[in-house]
């Protein structure tokens, strides 16, 4: 970056500040420096020395703030270490995310990397082990070392991962017979690491989703998933430790009659003691850090002695330490008080004054805005900057083309950060155009010797806060962020390899559910094994009314689907040989083949009429959609060349958005108005709820603000003056974008030309309210959005009839939900909700039970008296409802205790704490959708989900606070909630008639109804489809000893039941091969039956049974076989005969005809 060193060799200051840090070590006070400017002098000490640097600010707000800034000059060599949460050590579930990004840093520290780290001041209060025993526990192996299974397995106990019987989540390992799955908090990946005897035979990185491999690797590094790492020997030193100090409490607590105390402390202790004995290990173990090692260390005795230190504003982070280690300290008296904890706990962070001693070991750099005495250093140099702020004039280019041509009169070297390429070209183009010399300086002009002159503007890609500039060295950088207000884009990221499909068996457990095609809805009863003259096979055992048992041969798996239905009430089971069950699913039939008739017409009649055929994207197109601040998802960007194919071409649109919230719906609609709007065309917005019109007003207004559009708002929020200018500006087109609720669709408002109608969330409107809808919709573009997403499955079936597009993929957090699960504690409520109005952000407490909210809103403001607390609930009016509401959106209420009302709906990105009380007693859809209530802005955002502990139902809410387990990590219950609410979606969209159908069939076989009805309208082959039924003397089963878990053992019976080609086939071997290890022969026999039964079923045979040396096959009447090939087979085969039955005559014991049979199939095909 020729452009930003060369400034460096002209300026006295940096040049006085380079000469001193090479000779000195005392604390170097640089003063009149300025915000954005102050990541330029970081960078160019960095350019001189090429050493680790560590900035500490006050807090995370900072951080991130001088993060965003320190990326334009660093790229991906700078790194934000956030501090670990000593306040809620106590959670029993804490997000891994923090690990992640800690260990991101350590792992760049150990490699010798020179790396820019950044941190706000506790995060190096936290004790950490010391570098040399840290070291010993990072693992690593290569292809062809050799390995101890049994050590790894404990060694990886004692660095805090859990074992699993498959791998989900980081942390997690799994050990199948020589297969060994890790998921390190350092990859984005899992890896397989494959033995031959105790040799790594291969190391392949794995996609957690279906837990296959990716790609072959010859080595691999494996952190541990905690800082507190030990050996076995550290266990009894801690016990000790522990025993110690408990003696001495115990004395003080009996001198002070403190019985019930010191029950408590005795009672903690045992449990204690008792996990370390045991279980070696346990959630919130770091806690007793100190009990395990005398000597401790924070961050920076990991890192290299000639790493440079910065702090920003020492006065401002002594006086945030202070409040850090009051807070700290007030949050444990109590505990100490109740004998929750030890005493010496509360020293389980460092003080700030022995962090400062650590740091002498260092070069310091002082940065202060304004010069003054500093309290913690004693300064021997001082260096004053001379340098400004370049301001500029908001939103007016005008004034930013008199500031360039003054700066280029006085012949400054000038700078322009601009994000996007885009927008880069297009200010080259517009400043040349006014008489401005300028240069966009592309990354390899920015990276080579290009030369730089005086008096050009050079434009360049990226983004600083704020401008600053040099008068000394007439050097001046201007940064759009200052003249548009926005945002800068986030970098790239490569993606990760998406999941498969989730499977519906993967979670079917005994006990569930399923529904058989034949003989309906039964419950699951496990795997059982039968041994039939000496041939062992599996079976499903499926439970029917009045004790009726039906075996499912594992062959016909593909017969059985678990029962999912949008509905919460238990199914009906049905009685085998009842017609309850055929009559239902023909009733179903009918219904659905109604529907599909409706859909088939009405899509017809779409297609012939003719729409508005808008203009392709011009620069301004491109340039809003640049100025998007976030990465757009791969499903984003299909979503939105959809919605602009429908809009150039000649039919009238007719798209349905479906996809989570927050999943950025609300950006496609914004660029599909801003796209009719410049074909002076308008466009409406129409909202359920009178909130929700207020917040896409402001989301509308604001992202276009830079743009000569007028977009204005119909609610009662509006004044009757304003609703009328309004209504008279749509009338004469004077206004573009109007957005509102159903009053939008009273009689008195017209339209001057209306192009495109957005409709938010369509099954929340009335009937009345869609009829007005369709006599608008004529020829319009119509846009409809739905927060619940739709099922892969149901999307599949409705393509070509219904316009969609899913948005499946999240959003990659800017900073991930920090979630705990702790049990209910007032103290740890009270933290929460402190912690967040200290950085006057605001909080949803969420209590769901209406007949005691005021109670508990009332609770709340007296344990926080200087917090506004409010509460809010589905019983109250709307008025009141929308007035509690408003006063949370405008951030007059910052407490806002709610009821499951806040689950869809707002996004106000300055709510970054959500507490949810009793949240065992939620569904996990529910508990996805209330934390995709938090986590909108760049702060970091808090989820605490708590329980109250219940002594008698203990083994209940720990399987509850398992599940709640899963989710917070990303596991398994992840893909659960997702597919409740895609179900929930699917009811959504067919309406509540069809619903009812879904709840009675299930969810599956309705989609397979659906399918069949839809391409049978539209002229498509329907298979006729049949059951081949195969009864062969041959043992086929997964045994035990190959997949232990009964779960993957569905699983994988699933997958072979879905085998159909031969292509399907190798993927499933190569699957079992991959996950599990060589395939043994009665799991080959499996497969090769699966491909020869698929291959059989095309042709027509409804049986194959054996009965000694003789196959018996059987055929429909209506079969495919090919009758020229059955002759010529039959003539010219020894072994095969035909009398009205097709019989194969085997050979002997040896002979694999099997696949023999496979080929007959397939030659007969």
């Amino acid at each position: 970056m020729n452009l930003f060193s060369n400034i460096v060799n002209e300026n006295k200051d940096f040049n006085n500040i380079i000469n001193y840090l090479k000779n000195d070590k005392e604390p170097l006070l640089l003063s009149n420096v300025l915000e954005s400017q102050k990541s330029h002098i970081i960078y160019s000490i960095f350019k001189n020395f090429n050493n680790c640097s560590l900035i500490i600010c006050e807090n995370e707000i900072k951080a991130k703030n001088f993060y965003d800034d320190l990326k334009f000059f660093f790229k991906d060599k700078v790194f934000y270490y956030p501090s670990k949460d000593v306040i809620f050590y106590s959670a029993d579930v804490k997000s891994r995310d923090i690990i992640k990004y800690r260990f991101d840093v350590i792992k760049n520290i150990l490699s010798g990397d020179k790396i820019v780290i950044i941190l706000s001041i506790e995060a190096l209060f936290d004790r950490l082990v010391k570098k040399e025993i840290f070291e010993k526990f990072i693992l690593n192996f290569k292809v062809g070392d050799l390995l101890n299974i049994e050590e790894l397995s404990k060694k990886l106990v004692f660095m805090g991962y859990e074992k699993t019987a498959s791998v989900e989540g980081i942390g997690q390992f799994s050990i199948r017979g020589g297969i060994i799955d890790i998921f390190s908090p350092i990859f984005e990946n899992a890896f397989r690491v494959e033995l031959w005897g105790d040799e790594i035979d291969s190391i392949r990185l794995l996609d957690s989703f279906s837990g296959r491999s990716i790609e072959n690797i010859n080595d691999i590094t494996i952190y541990p998933m905690r800082e507190l790492v030990y050996e076995e020997n550290d266990i009894q030193t801690a016990i000790k430790n522990i025993l110690t100090e408990f003696e001495n409490s115990k004395k003080t607590f009996k001198k002070n009659n403190k019985l019930e105390e010191l029950e408590n402390l005795t009672n903690h202790i045992q449990e204690t003691i008792e996990k370390l004995k045991n279980q070696k290990t346990f959630s919130g173990i770091d806690k007793f850090l100190q009990f395990f090692y005398s000597e401790n260390a924070t961050l920076l005795d990991y890192l290299d002695e000639n790493t440079i230190l910065y702090f920003d504003e020492p006065n401002h982070i002594r006086e945030k330490a202070n409040i850090v280690k009051n807070e700290f300290l007030d949050s444990l008296q109590g505990r100490i008080l109740k004998g929750d904890i030890l005493p010496s706990q509360s020293q389980m962070i460092f003080e700030y004054d022995e962090v400062l001693h650590f740091t002498n070991n260092f070069k310091r750099v002082l940065l202060v805005t304004i010069p003054q005495t500093l309290k913690d250093f004693e300064i021997v140099k001082s260096i004053d900057f001379n340098v400004k702020s370049s301001s500029i004039e908001k939103n007016s280019l005008e004034a930013l083309y008199n500031e360039l041509k003054y700066y280029k009169s006085l012949n400054y070297t000038i700078t322009f950060l601009a994000s996007g390429t885009t927008r880069c070209e297009r200010l080259e183009k517009e400043f040349n155009e006014n008489d401005i010399n300028t240069i966009f300086l592309n990354d390899e002009k920015l990276n080579s010797d290009y030369t730089i002159h005086k008096g050009i503007v050079y434009i360049v890609r990226g983004s600083l806060n704020k401008g600053f500039e040099y008068p000394n060295n007439k050097f001046i950088v201007f940064t759009d962020k200052e003249l548009f207000g926005e945002e800068k884009k986030r970098k790239k990221v490569t993606k990760k390899k998406k999941g498969t499909k989730i499977q519906s068996f993967t979670d079917l457990k005994i006990g569930d559910y399923v529904v058989h095609d034949n003989y309906g809805v039964a419950i699951f009863r496990g795997i059982e094994k039968m041994v039939t003259d000496g041939v062992s096979k599996d079976y499903l055992k499926l439970g029917y009314e009045d004790d009726g048992i039906l075996y499912v041969s594992v062959n016909q798996l593909d017969m059985v689907q678990k029962y999912v239905s949008g509905g919460s009430s238990t199914p009906k089971i049905n009685k085998l040989g009842g017609k309850q069950w055929s009559k239902a699913k023909a009733k179903a039939k009918k219904a659905i083949e109604i529907l599909a008739k409706d859909l088939v017409e009405l899509y017809a009649k779409r297609q012939q009429a003719t729409g508005f055929v808008y203009s392709k994207d011009n620069i301004w197109q491109t340039e809003f959609e640049d100025s998007f601040p976030y990465e757009e998802t791969d499903d984003q960007l299909n979503a939105i060349h959809d919605v602009k194919e429908d809009m150039e071409s000649t039919k009238v649109m007719d798209r349905l958005i479906c996809g989570d919230v927050g999943f950025g719906k609300t950006e496609i609609a914004i660029r599909a108005a801003f796209k009719a709007v410049q074909d002076k065309k308008q466009v409406v917005f129409l909202v359920p709820t009178t909130i929700l019109a207020q917040q896409h007003y402001q989301t509308f207004s604001k992202r276009m603000q830079n743009y000569p559009i007028n977009v204005e708002m119909l609610s009662r929020f509006r004044t009757a003056k304003q609703q009328k200018e309004a209504i008279v500006g749509l009338e004469k087109g004077n206004v573009d974008i109007i957005i509102g609720t159903h009053r939008i669709l009273s009689k008195d408002i017209t339209f001057n030309d209306l192009g495109l109608i957005i409709i938010d969330e369509e099954q929340r409107f009335g009937v009345a309210h869609k009829e007005k809808l369709k006599s608008l919709k004529d020829n319009v573009d119509v846009l409809t959005l739905s927060a619940t997403p739709i099922p892969r499955t149901l999307h599949m079936s409705m393509t070509g009839i219904r316009d969609m597009s899913v948005l499946e993929e999240p959003p990659r957090e800017r900073m991930p939900v920090q979630t705990y699960v702790l049990e209910y504690d007032i103290e740890s409520i009270k933290n929460a909700i402190n912690r967040e109005l200290a950085r006057d952000g605001q909080v949803y407490y969420l209590h769901n039970r209406v007949n005691n909210i005021e109670e508990e809103a009332s609770k709340l403001q007296s344990l926080i008296p200087h917090a506004n607390v409010s509460f809010a609930h589905g019983q109250m009016s709307e008025r009141e409802l929308e007035r509690v509401m408003l006063g949370f959106m405008k951030n007059e209420i910052n407490v806002l205790v709610c009821t499951t009302i806040i689950e869809t709906g707002l996004d106000i990105s300055n709510v970054n704490t959500i507490i949810i009380n009793d949240a065992d007693h939620m569904g996990l859809s529910q508990l996805h959708q209330l934390r995709g209530r938090v986590g909108r802005s760049n702060k970091t955002s808090f989820a605490y989900l708590m329980y109250k502990k219940d002594k008698v139902l203990q083994e209940i809410s720990e399987k509850r606070l398992q599940t709640i387990k899963e989710f917070t990590e990303f596991g398994s219950g992840f893909k659960i909630a997702m597919r409740d609410l895609e179900i929930r979606g699917a009811g959504n969209l067919l309406g509540a008639q069809q619903h009812g159908h879904m709840d009675i069939i299930g969810y599956e076989m309705y989609c397979k109804l659906l399918d069949h009805a839809i391409k049978e309208l539209k002229g498509d082959e329907v298979k006729n489809e049949f059951e081949t039924l195969i009864d062969l003397s041959l043992n086929a089963f997964i045994s035990p000893t190959y997949i232990e878990n009964e779960t993957q053992k569905l699983e994988m019976y699933q997958k072979i039941s879905t085998i159909k080609t031969e292509a399907d086939f190798y993927d499933v071997q190569d699957e079992l091969e991959d996950r599990f290890g060589t395939i043994p022969k009665v799991v080959q026999n499996l497969l090769n039956i699966a491909l020869m039964k698929s291959y059989a079923n095309n042709i027509g045979v409804n049986k194959i049974s054996q009965c000694g040396n003789s196959i018996s096959i059987r055929f429909n009447e209506n079969n495919k076989v090919n009758i020229e090939r059955f002759k010529n087979l039959l003539s010219s085969s020894n072994n095969l005969t035909f009398n009205g039955i097709l019989t194969y005559k085997i050979k002997d014991n040896k002979e694999d005809f099997v696949n023999k049979l496979k080929d007959i199939f397939l030659f007969l095909g």
